[in-house]
């Protein structure tokens, strides 16, 4: 009987345990495991039905800031879509991004929002503040030499070869068309290196009133700390905008970079980069800027639109979207109602918030990873960073749900082993 009980009891914490369904936000509890896009179906039937797949659901962000530390206004500390639309003015078009911005570029206004100062992963649109940063700093006609170290860049590269020259203008070309790695660890070390570049982008992000806005590496690529906002990258897309130099480069769509030298003749061969803006090509009026992806950060996005004397600047992070159509409809939206919605905040001018907003938190209050912030506190960006990794800022990744499947597993085992060992003494004992 003892036997029967204990395995009875395992089995039906087996069960619960191949039972437990970790959900996340959006998500749905599936029944028995069937092969992905498949639906099961209960007799034998010789056809199986292939479901529909539906659209993966976007994450969603942590809370962000208080509103009275919210710099650009405080209905930018909201986590969900912000605007402020008058009758007979329609919402603007859904994005599938956990955080975006649309600002007009020349006054700043703020015209709608979703996220906006969510910390999340920048990826390659990080490369605007390289550019905003080291376009000062190294001419466009200074040769610079690339090393070895630039060559082994991971992710994207444009082909720089160890050893031979190439101009500011050449690696500023490959590092916002192609989006090359090896270009802006070729331009940092070119302007002191890659720590004296970071340092130097932070800076330029802190004077830009960009506090949500981390830079540990110049190329974007995903790195331990470091974040940005859909806010952030509107200030630092519109810093970079007001240079000749760096529309010049975003606009370009194609263009000659040099490769290796031929051993013979000492002639250096050419090919071809190309703008990976996909909105450049197929949207009339677009002067910019830069996209970006990782696994980890999805796609961002940093684009501006002029027409008719008005510009729009629009940032995207966190995309589950890689069509430039959803991006054309947002702009259609901008340039047809946006002159009529009230602005929901501002883009502060440069120099005016050098330092994040803080105020004296109540007592016992502590600021991290999924703890709301009490009334009053300001995380600090490290701190906000470190909420961020490795879940990207997003309620859904907070903590590691199958320890407790592991330890109801654990259990079923003991009590099995256990129920052994007694029956086994049972057995001794009769003989």
């Amino acid at each position: 009987m003892l036997r029967r009980r204990t395995q009875a009891a395992a089995a039906s914490l087996v069960l619960a345990v191949g039972g437990v369904v970790v959900l996340g936000p959006g998500a749905q509890a599936a029944g028995p495991a069937v092969a992905p896009g498949v639906v099961p179906v209960a007799a034998a039937p010789a056809v199986v039905t292939a479901a529909k797949p539906k659209p993966t659901p976007l994450p969603v962000p942590r809370d962000t800031v208080r509103p009275e530390l919210a710099i650009g206004g405080p209905r930018l500390a909201s986590t969900g879509l912000v605007t402020d639309l008058p009758p007979g003015v329609p919402r603007p078009p859904a994005l599938r991004d956990v955080s975006w911005l649309l600002a007009d570029l020349d006054t700043g206004q703020v015209i709608a929002a979703k996220a906006p100062h969510a910390r999340l992963r920048p990826a390659s649109t990080l490369k605007t503040l390289t550019a905003l940063t080291l376009i000062p700093r190294v001419s466009p006609d200074r040769v610079v030499v690339a090393t070895q170290a630039d060559a082994n860049a991971d992710g994207t590269r444009v082909g720089i070869v160890p050893g031979l020259g190439y101009t500011g203008r050449q690696l500023f070309q490959a590092l916002l068309m192609s989006s090359g790695n090896d270009a802006a660890y070729a331009l940092a070390a070119a302007a002191g290196g890659r720590k004296a570049t970071v340092d130097a982008m932070n800076a330029e992000a802190a004077q830009l009133g960009a506090h949500d806005t981390v830079a540990v590496d110049p190329s974007g690529l995903d790195a331990p700390g470091q974040t940005s906002s859909a806010y952030d990258l509107a200030l630092i897309g519109r810093a970079a905008l007001q240079l000749q130099d760096f529309r010049q480069y975003v606009t370009t769509k194609q263009a000659p970079f040099p490769g290796r030298r031929d051993p013979r003749t000492h002639k250096r061969y050419s090919y071809v980069i190309n703008n990976h803006n996909k909105l450049l090509y197929n949207y009339p009026g677009t002067i910019g800027v830069k996209n970006g992806y990782t696994v980890a950060a999805h796609r961002t996005y940093i684009s501006a639109v002029t027409r008719g004397g008005k510009t729009y600047l629009l940032t995207e992070m966190y995309g589950l979207d890689s069509s430039w159509r959803p991006q054309a409809a947002m702009y259609d939206w901008a340039f047809r109602y946006g002159a009529k919605a009230r602005p929901v905040g501002t883009l502060v001018a440069p120099g005016t918030v050098t330092t994040p907003p803080t105020s004296t938190p109540s007592p016992g209050a502590r600021i991290g990873a999924g703890a709301p912030a009490a009334p009053g506190a300001s995380p600090s960006p490290a701190t906000a960073a470190a909420a961020a990794l490795p879940g990207i800022g997003l309620a859904s990744r907070d903590k590691a749900p199958w320890l407790g499947v592991g330890v109801l597993v654990a259990i079923a085992m003991l009590l099995l082993v256990l129920g052994s060992r007694a029956t086994a003494r049972r057995r001794a004992a009769r003989h």
